[in-house]
């Protein structure tokens, strides 16, 4: 399966995403609290997909989006927020993320986005 990156900044986020993907049968090869962190651990592990906060510290998501797709075109990355920051997902689309989900998590809709936005990637 998948080899992913987990970026939030907070721990109980990250570890809530990571038991979906496990039990999807993913690999968690690196986490990040930051935007810089996102960046920095996507240059060393060179994830099949990233699930990134759009809101987090010293960088912000979007900002991780535009730093990633500098690094690599056709890196796959799902943002992950909050109702009602609409105009934040449009700006990270533009940036370059692949698609979004939306904060409180339902396990199945998570599932489901990652399996499509892999499945878009191998085509």
């Amino acid at each position: 399966m998948a080899r992913i990156l987990v970026a939030d900044d907070a721990s109980f986020m990250r570890q809530m995403i990571r038991e979906i993907l496990e039990s999807e049968g993913h690999e968690v090869v690196a986490e990040a609290s930051d935007g810089i962190q996102a960046v920095e651990e996507f240059k060393k592990h060179h994830p099949d997909l990233v699930t990134m906060d759009i809101v987090m510290p010293r960088r912000s998501g979007i900002d991780a989006v535009r730093g990633i797709v500098q690094l690599d075109a056709t890196a796959r990355i799902v943002m992950c927020s909050a109702l009602g920051q609409e105009t934040l997902v449009n700006e990270a689309l533009q940036a370059g993320a692949s698609d979004f989900i939306v904060k409180p998590f339902k396990p199945d809709a998570v599932a489901a986005t990652l399996r499509r936005v892999l499945e878009k990637g191998n085509a």
